[in-house]
């Protein structure tokens, strides 16, 4: 007796987006595209593979991604190559690669799939898609104020500015972060008995990351420790200070965390944070801040810089935390204006080429023809479904007469039959 092949399954951790979640997908695409493009940002595209180097360098050897969460392998020439784990340091390789950042500024978008091997729960997924916004070339908190307003002002276009907050802080440039970092771990080291088993590893690897440790035990612990604003320059307290100012004057809402760090090695100076309580533990929508030391790290000339990644898993839990809300239920991407039923095989044979006329007409309304074999009660049960306005009717007698009728199914209206030439001018008036 054969044995019955056992379904293959998705990737632990590695989520198919489907056709009834895509529109919160498509939407939240464009709305950023079109703002990002309204402040001179450019869009790349790039490889999801890179050399390992890359990240090892880039990221930091000690950092939680490159220890455990990244997606190594050799190819068949014997090269480490990963998976990328974020878009920053391949952004960088990019620019430097291409010569697009000497002696000139550049503001790049890109978005895409990153992989990181963590426990899979709500929020957090192996595969997962990220919009990373960077610029380089442009001194002074003026653009970090700029990149904030831009995320202001998509999550404002979603409608999701009251479900969201932004954190700052700032981690000095690099000798101050490592003078801080020295006083962590001497405050640490006299209570290493109070740190969790996360918190000693990182206190030997990463000891800034400590301070991000959401272990409810271990908070009296780190509200005790130094305060990192103890140990900047002037030059960068004038910057974080400015920063403050233009977001003040724009009245973008703030609060300072001085616990916020980022667990990149590749921050410098500002960093921020837009968090959200409506999404459990995973609750940090969007992350960035200041990296004026990679370029320079991946081989090019020193380079201000500074960027941010949004979760675009997370956006969409947001929003349809808010269409749950308004108890408005959505479906962007599959809606329809206009549905065409077929009463029999040879009306839709003569048919479809008048529908082809009607798109030509019309490309920007969404026409679809039920190809399925179906009774006529089928049929109107799935335009019903689709959303749409208007269906269509294709029978032996409209074709025959040159006619079509017509069923508005929204309203309680009688059907309508018209002559064929008008069908364009009747959709445009009535749609």
């Amino acid at each position: 007796m054969a044995q019955s092949k056992q379904a293959i399954t998705a990737i632990r951790g590695m989520k198919d987006i489907l056709p009834d979640e895509i529109g919160d997908w498509q939407q939240i695409e464009h709305t950023l595209k079109s703002i990002l493009t309204g402040y001179g940002y450019q869009e790349v595209r790039l490889p999801i593979l890179e050399k390992t180097a890359l990240f090892s360098r880039g990221i930091g050897e000690v950092t939680d991604i490159i220890e455990k969460e990244m997606y190594t392998f050799q190819d068949r020439n014997a090269e480490s190559l990963s998976l990328r784990p974020e878009g920053t340091a391949q952004c960088v390789r990019a620019m430097l690669e291409h010569g697009l950042i000497h002696n000139q500024s550049q503001k790049i978008w890109y978005s895409g799939p990153m992989f990181r091997y963590e426990r899979p729960q709500k929020g957090r997924y192996r595969q997962f898609y990220q919009a990373g916004i960077e610029s380089y070339g442009i001194k002074g908190p003026d653009i970090e104020a700029e990149q904030l307003l831009i995320i202001a002002r998509f999550f404002k276009a979603l409608g999701l500015e009251h479900n969201i907050k932004l954190q700052l802080n700032t981690l000095g440039c690099f000798s101050a972060r490592m003078t801080y970092q020295k006083a962590l771990v001497q405050y640490f080291n006299t209570r290493v008995d109070d740190l969790d088993e996360d918190s000693r590893r990182r206190l030997i690897s990463n000891p800034l990351r400590i301070l991000d440790s959401k272990n409810p035990q271990m908070q009296s612990l780190l509200a005790g420790a130094p305060n990192i604003v103890a140990y900047l320059s002037s030059e960068s307290l004038m910057h974080f200070e400015r920063l403050q100012k233009i977001l003040l004057a724009a009245d973008l809402e703030f609060e300072i965390e001085p616990r916020l760090v980022r667990g990149l090695d590749y921050y410098t100076e500002t960093v921020f944070e837009w968090v959200t309580n409506a999404l459990g533990a995973q609750g940090t929508v969007c992350a960035g801040g200041r990296y004026d030391g990679l370029v320079e790290q991946l081989g090019g000339k020193a380079t201000p810089a500074v960027g941010c990644a949004i979760g675009i898993e997370r956006t969409v839990a947001l929003l349809a935390l808010k269409k749950e809300a308004s108890l408005v239920k959505s479906n962007l991407g599959s809606l329809a204006e206009v549905y065409c039923l077929f009463l029999n095989s040879e009306a839709r044979l003569k048919a479809l080429p008048l529908i082809e006329k009607v798109r030509d007409a019309l490309p920007h309304i969404k026409l679809i023809a039920d190809l399925a074999e179906g009774s006529v009660k089928s049929q109107f049960k799935r335009a019903d479904k689709s959303g749409a306005k208007w269906a269509v009717i294709f029978g032996e007698d409209e074709l025959k007469n040159n006619t079509l009728s017509l069923k508005n199914l929204r309203e309680d209206k009688p059907q309508v039959m018209i002559n064929q030439k008008d069908w364009v001018d009747f959709l445009v008036k009535n749609l």
